[in-house]
């Protein structure tokens, strides 16, 4: 038995992971750590860490995976395991940087709750744009969050480093796993990822977008479950 700490995205509350805490309690004692302390990456890594057991496997999805990364430059010898799910280990582009900002903008200044719900169709797979289960999900997450730590957690993630040069010092058991469809973080960026992390085990969920923990939870659980029962 491991204790498993899983870290959520931008503006995602624990609801992200509801599948997985479900199918990895069997395994060990969950839990779904809050991102909502820190104004850096840096800092949400040592909030996490202040209260985490003292040794656990460790999965992110999305900026989760930035906070993982950094966890792993803070505390190495207390990760057993790892799993990075729809992230990416580069900093953002000077266009990523101004889509952010527009965003945290049209956020302040619009409806959010509109704008959390319209958010949906860009992130998950061509197939589940219509899916009204998704969209109250994304919508409840959201309003959990709210505009200010919205926009906390998003400066947050355009100052983040570049994570590329410490991926080679990670020397536990780490599966990276993505959406064939993500168009926040394409295939190829956890396929840099899995290439530079000593033994690491790329998994690429079909017919899935960002959002894989929600939209493919049986394949995502599925690959977890191979993880951390895998060997040590």
């Amino acid at each position: 038995m491991q204790a498993i700490v899983l870290v959520p995205g931008l503006l995602c509350s624990a609801e992200a992971f509801a599948p997985q805490v479900a199918g990895l309690w069997p395994f060990g004692p969950v839990t779904v750590a809050s991102t909502l302390e820190g104004k850096s990456i840096a800092e949400m890594a040592a909030a996490i860490l202040a209260t985490a057991p003292a040794r656990f496997a460790l999965v992110g999805i999305s900026m989760g995976g930035y906070i993982c990364l950094e966890i792993m430059r803070q505390a190495p010898g207390r990760v057993l395991k790892l799993a990075l799910l729809g992230t990416s280990a580069r900093p953002d582009t000077a266009e990523q940087i101004d889509r952010r900002r527009a965003l945290v903008t049209n956020a302040r200044t619009g409806d959010f709750v509109a704008l959390a719900s319209d958010a949906l169709s860009s992130i998950v797979h061509s197939s589940r744009k219509g899916d009204s289960t998704l969209r109250e999900i994304n919508v409840r997450m959201a309003t959990t969050i709210g505009v200010d730590l919205f926009a906390q957690q998003t400066d947050a993630i355009i100052a983040r480093i570049d994570s590329r040069p410490s991926l080679s010092a990670i020397s536990v058991p780490t599966l990276v796993l993505v959406g064939d469809s993500d168009p926040l973080t394409p295939p190829e960026l956890s396929e840099e990822i899995a290439a530079a992390i000593p033994n690491a085990r790329l998994t690429v969920v079909p017919r899935c977008g960002h959002a894989s923990t929600l939209e493919q939870p049986d394949a995502v659980n599925k690959a977890l479950i191979e993880w951390i029962t895998g060997p040590a």
